[in-house]
């Protein structure tokens, strides 16, 4: 890590918890902001397409909300071998984000998994900006994000 903490918070809590809440955060914000955009494009059956991909948030049932819940539950739960605590998460040794899956073997190549592991540091930090600004550039327009781009007039 870069040591840039102007807050103090490595004081508090542990680098390790730190930096998986940021690896966890900015994967989760990846799938987001393509999310954002894919609902724009696609619809599914069952569904139809609010005035916003935010608005379609609203459209899902509260079962279906509930399932999402207790499914990232679940995941977020067997990820981590039910070690959910800062003080047991990393008791075996684990790295911050390393949950052991690699079917492509790009861990193999130190170097290039380091780069890797800075590149995905860098494009969570990227897309965790990029969703926030798309979030609040639909709630202050009330237009999509390719509407948006398409009908772009300045509001001052």
């Amino acid at each position: 890590d870069v040591g840039f903490d102007p807050l103090g918070f490595s004081d508090i809590f542990d680098v390790n918890v730190l930096r998986e809440a940021e690896l966890k955060h900015g994967r989760v914000c990846m799938l987001g902001v393509v999310g954002f955009l894919a609902q724009e494009f696609v619809t599914l059956p069952q569904f139809e397409n609010g005035a916003t991909p935010l608005d379609d948030f609203f459209v899902v049932p509260a079962p279906g909300l509930w399932q999402v819940f207790f499914t990232i539950g679940a995941v977020e739960a067997f990820s981590n071998n039910f070690k959910l605590t800062p003080g047991d998460m990393f008791a075996d040794g684990r790295a911050p984000g390393d949950l052991g899956f690699d079917p492509l073997g790009c861990g193999k190549n130190p170097d290039a998994l380091a780069r890797r592991q800075l590149v995905e540091v860098k494009n969570g930090r990227l897309a965790m900006l990029a969703f926030s600004g798309m979030l609040h550039q639909q709630l202050l327009t009330k237009q999509g994000v390719i509407e948006q781009l398409a009908n772009f007039k300045a509001i001052m």
